[in-house]
Formats: structure tokens, sequence, C-alpha cells
């Protein structure tokens, strides 16, 4: 198999569970949003089969953190365009919530500029602009964080990480390194546990067989300091998992997994503190 042959291959994979109603699901594609820079960018909006004109349903934005030319130059096609982000988005509004997936120049202004869009424009995109959550894997780890760490006129009320970069704790280097080398933003550089609200609550996903260097490394010292700083952290450790496991491990393990992800995401954003379900709007 050929390097573009492979590659190709990498960008159409899909996640490898699926519920009743991905096919139905409402999509709206390249809308636009000004991005950092002033000028204009995508977005696609995934919204739930029953969604009705007018109601507002809470929303996963789906974190980019590299760069769309680079990114689209070595795989051949755009993050948002990739099968996994399509069926994430696809099975995250099957499961009731608004998936928004969107195209960058600059990942760390560029998500801000989404995020204020969407505030802006909540109304007209069905979404509830005060329930918010965050879904990054891999390299985009780091800049989900860094929204976190920083004030948003958007209210974001959990994340969820997958197999992801996170922080350079304790004098390490390895995300910098990565960062470096792959290209992917690293905003969170510098930052400690102790810059994360205490009140967010994070889901990590760690693949127990990951074959990125350092990055488990990263993620243990980060839940040690997640649980030193008792932040709200919840880990699922599949012990004999790869990288990107659920586009590639077609177990039972993978599907309980995406299961479980897709139910924290709707605890944290269908239910209120009082353990009540919010009502749409």
């Amino acid at each position: 198999m050929s390097h573009d042959e492979r590659q190709e291959h990498i960008s159409k994979k899909v996640v490898l569970y699926t519920i009743h109603g991905t096919e139905r699901v409402q999509v709206r594609r390249d809308l636009e949003y000004t991005a950092g820079d002033g000028r204009p960018s995508a977005f696609d909006i995934y919204r739930p089969p029953d969604a009705r004109d007018g109601e507002r349903t809470p929303a996963v934005v789906f974190v980019a953190g590299f760069p769309d030319p680079g990114f689209e130059a070595k795989v051949g096609c755009k993050f948002k365009e990739t099968g996994a982000y399509v069926s994430w988005a696809r099975l995250t509004a099957a499961s009731g919530l608004t998936a928004l997936t969107y195209t960058n120049r600059d990942p760390a202004k560029d998500i801000r500029a989404l995020l204020e869009h969407v505030r802006l424009s909540a109304a007209d995109l069905g979404v509830d602009e005060n329930r918010v959550g965050l879904w990054a894997a891999s390299g985009n780890g780091p800049l989900a964080l860094s929204v976190l760490m920083r004030e948003s006129n958007v209210e974001v009320r959990c994340a969820a990480l997958f197999y992801a970069y996170t922080l350079d704790l304790e004098g390490a280097r390895a995300v910098a390194d990565a960062a470096a080398a792959w290209g992917f933003a690293n905003p969170c550089a510098g930052k400690a546990v102790e810059d994360l609200p205490r009140d967010t609550p994070l889901l990590v996903v760690r693949a127990g067989r990951d074959e990125l260097p350092q990055l488990n490394h990263t993620t243990d010292r980060f839940l040690l300091g997640a649980l030193r700083s008792n932040l709200p952290v919840t880990l699922f450790n599949y012990p004999e998992a790869p990288h990107a496991f659920e586009l590639s491990r077609d177990t039972e393990t993978t599907r309980e997994t995406v299961r479980r992800t897709l139910d924290f995401m709707r605890f944290h954003l269908l239910t209120d503190t009082a353990g009540g379900r919010a009502p749409r709007v």
C-alpha cells in the first residue's frame, strides 16, 4: 500500500459503533463563521433527528487543534470531513445533542471565534449556548484544555479527552515535542492542572497500549494532578487499546467506551445541577 493510499484510508475510518437514528440526523454543511483573522471559515452542524425549528439543544464542539491547511495537505481532507469526525458527530446528534465540526487556520483563535459565533447565533442554530461541551482526541487535547482555562462567553459544561495529549507537568516536554513534530496547537505551554476550573467535569479516555511517544505518561501525570486538586475527573481505561482504537478495534469494549462517552456528555449537558433533566428551550 502506498503512503497516499494509507492516508486516504485513515481519513475514511469511522467509529466502530452505531445507534438508531444516525442516518436521520439533520445536517447543515459549510455554514460560515468569521475566524480569528477576520476572514470567513466554515462549520457543519448536526442536529438530532427529531429536533424542531426554534428548539434549542445542548451542543458538543469537536475540537480541531491542527490547522486545516497543513492537515489537508497531509491527509487529503479537512478535519471536519474525516470519517472519524463525521461519524462521531452523527452519533452525538442521534444521542439527542447537537454536534459542531469546523475548519480553522489558527486553532487557538478560531475555536474562540467559533464559540462566539455560536453564542451570537444560538437561536438560528438551534443551540443552547449555556450548555456546551468539548470533545478532543490526540493532539487536539491541549487546545480543548486551553478553552477551559480561559474565560469564554459560552459556558463550557464538560469536556471529553480521548487518548489526548494534555499538559507538560513537572518539567516534562513530551507535549511540546509532539506539538513541534506534528504541528498541533499547544496553548497550554507553561500551564498547570491548577489553572483548570474546579467545577468542569472531565472525562479522560486512556488507551493502555497507545503507541504515541510519552502520551500515556503525560496522561498519567495529568490524572494524578487532577486527583490531587480534587477535580471532577472520570477515567475510562481500556488496557488493550491502541491509539484511535474506536476506529480500528472492533470489540464490545470499544463500543462500551463510545457508548459511555456519549452518556457522559448527555448527563452533563442534559441534566441540571439538582439532578433533574434540563428542559429543551
